[in-house]
């Protein structure tokens, strides 16, 4: 039995599902950060927040496909659950990284746009 094949598709529809779900939960909730940063201009905060969620499927999909050339040979089930669960967690590390690094980039950014305000005041 071709082990290889199946954790190719169990961490295929993990990533599918981890990625789409975090996707969306930061597309919905991350719009009122953005709002704020754009002064409530609706239009503009929309097409950045949509933008946003283009390049983090794009990233984070790219980064899942490389996973699958550094896999090493699966021979039986216990290297299958354990070769899946370190290539989902390194996902979720990368994925929990890139939230944190977004989040300090917008705190900053507001931040600095409120420093700037209150400078001109």
């Amino acid at each position: 039995m071709n082990y290889n094949i199946l954790a190719y598709l169990i961490f295929g529809t993990v990533t599918v599902y981890i990625i789409y779900w975090v996707g969306k939960m930061f597309h919905r909730n991350g719009r009122i950060f953005i709002l704020t940063l754009f002064d409530q201009r609706k239009d503009i905060t929309d097409t950045t927040n949509n933008l946003l969620l283009i390049a983090y499927y794009l990233f984070n999909i790219g980064y899942a496909i490389l996973q699958f050339s550094t896999w090493g040979k699966v021979s039986d089930w216990s290297s299958l659950i354990s070769s899946v669960s370190v290539k989902t967690g390194l996902l979720i590390l990368l994925l929990a990284g890139l939230h944190f690094n977004n989040m300090l980039i917008i705190y900053l950014l507001s931040k600095n746009k409120t420093h700037s305000l209150t400078l001109k005041q």
